[in-house]
């Protein structure tokens, strides 16, 4: 499998010295194969590029002013504080990566409006948490822990409460809208997957793992337990072995769904009449090959 551009978790992971890895895993990689395994080589494999859109870019903009506004006393964290922090979190954004300037060009969204909007979803989260009375105890924090098989699980908590009898909060902001009822398993894996890395590094198994959705102001609350996260770890071993099988056998097989309209790799996905590019050379050997990002 080749290696991965640096990502943010090549920056800051503990180096697995002298110990066999079988690879690296993230819940935003193991998600993608569950959603389409023809996305994940793509992504993964391949290292396409995606352009960036109006809404993922709203997301990362508005997880740093949230990520930020906890810098802040107490007293400061406000709505209109808040909203004041969009332009230079988006101004940051630009320098560090200029390419996402281009999402707004002449036939993107007006870049006020634009700015308009990520305001408008941080006011919605005033209206679920009183961040007043948070003092969270780390915010992007990147964890990490090497299973016994050897498969390292890797990324990164937007947010951990811990409460003073040690009880740990997990919780993740999503901007969009939550998912419909009967439908809330899938973002539930990526929780169980932090806190299974949490449990294994710190001896504890979560207390609370909660998903803040500012899309529709809907809040989704989950207590694990060890049977949980147990379960959470066979899930996650088996899509690896699911992902090696496909390495091997070159059959990374498309999955047509309504995510589909959102795929930026439609013109070459054979659902869509296209030809997938050719794979590309296997650059080092799976075991020191860590190319998941977070």
């Amino acid at each position: 499998m080749s290696v991965d551009q640096e990502s943010p978790a090549d920056r800051v992971s503990t180096p697995v010295d002298g110990v066999e890895v079988l690879g690296a895993l993230s819940p935003s990689r193991a998600g993608d194969f569950l959603t389409c395994p023809l996305l994940y080589r793509f992504r993964t494999v391949d290292r396409l590029p995606e352009p960036p859109s109006p809404d993922a870019v709203r997301g990362t903009v508005v997880h740093k002013v949230l990520e930020d506004l906890f810098d802040l006393p107490a007293e400061q964290r406000t709505p209109e504080r808040a909203g004041q922090m969009v332009l230079p979190a988006w101004e940051r954004l630009v320098e560090l990566e200029p390419e996402v300037a281009d999402m707004l060009g002449d036939e993107g969204p007006d870049v006020t409006a634009w700015l308009a909007s990520c305001a408008t979803v941080l006011e919605r989260y005033f209206t679920l948490e009183d961040p007043q009375r948070l003092e969270p105890a780390e915010r992007e924090l990147y964890v990490e822990s090497l299973l016994d098989s050897k498969l390292l699980l890797r990324g990164f908590v937007d947010r951990v409460d811990i409460a003073p009898d040690g009880a740990i909060r997990l919780v993740d902001y999503k901007t969009g809208r939550a998912p419909a009822p009967g439908f809330e398993a899938k973002a539930l894996f990526q929780m169980r997957f932090y806190a299974l890395v949490v449990w294994r590094t710190r001896g504890v198994v979560p207390a609370m793992l909660r998903l803040v959705y500012l899309g529709d102001g809907e809040i989704i609350s989950y207590v694990p337990d060890e049977q949980d996260l147990l379960a959470t770890e066979r899930k996650v071993e088996a899509i690896w072995r699911a992902i090696r099988t496909a390495e091997e056998t070159g059959e990374w097989l498309p999955h047509r769904s309504r995510l589909c309209g959102w795929c930026a790799h439609q013109a070459i996905c054979p659902e869509f009449g296209g030809t997938p590019p050719p794979l590309p050379a296997p650059e080092l050997p799976a075991d020191v090959a860590l190319p998941e990002t977070p």
